[in-house]
């Protein structure tokens, strides 16, 4: 087993996409991962270098019991797979001016996301998510509603602490 994983071709030189200000970088980096923005082949080779990644972070850091082997089926665990990869890049792959404890802050965000990386669920196996009864139509009814009718839109203009200044003295 390596200490870093092997990181797909995605970029001729991470560093680089990294650093770079040049436009087309600088815009390329603004959507990089953002999986909705990208065309389905390039979807394909980012989330072969994402599995590719979590395999390895599963394997290193020992969190087989933490991030289910069916991770990729759970879109919130990749979006937050995907935020912890681009800042492994980033802190490991790229220059860190002025960040003297990046790589303690990695582990640290790590460690944040871990309870929303586990799905107990799919422990024994991959179990889809119950699926959320919403109707959308309704909700935004219903929100429309209680902007009409509710505590945020129709309570009176007063201040908190209104009560406790108006017997001092206005200054001069």
């Amino acid at each position: 087993m390596t200490d870093h994983p092997k990181f797909p071709d995605l970029w001729d030189d991470p560093a680089d996409a990294w650093s770079s200000r040049s436009p087309e970088r600088a815009e390329f980096s603004q959507r990089r991962w953002v999986w909705e923005a990208m065309e389905p082949a390039e979807r394909i080779q980012r989330l072969n270098g994402l599995a590719a990644w979590v395999k390895w972070l599963r394997n290193r850091h020992e969190l087989h019991n933490e991030i289910p082997a069916c991770w990729y089926r759970h879109p919130p665990v990749v979006e937050r797979l995907t935020a912890l990869y681009a800042g492994y890049v980033r802190t490991y792959m790229a220059p860190s001016p002025g960040r003297d404890h990046a790589e303690i802050e990695w582990i640290h965000a790590l460690s944040s996301l871990l309870p929303q990386l586990k799905r107990p669920g799919c422990s024994g196996g991959h179990h889809d998510p119950p699926h959320r009864k919403r109707d959308q139509a309704a909700a935004g009814e219903d929100f429309e509603e209680f902007l009409q009718a509710q505590w945020p839109t129709t309570a009176p203009v007063t201040h908190p602490a209104e009560a406790e200044v108006a017997h001092l003295d206005p200054p001069l």
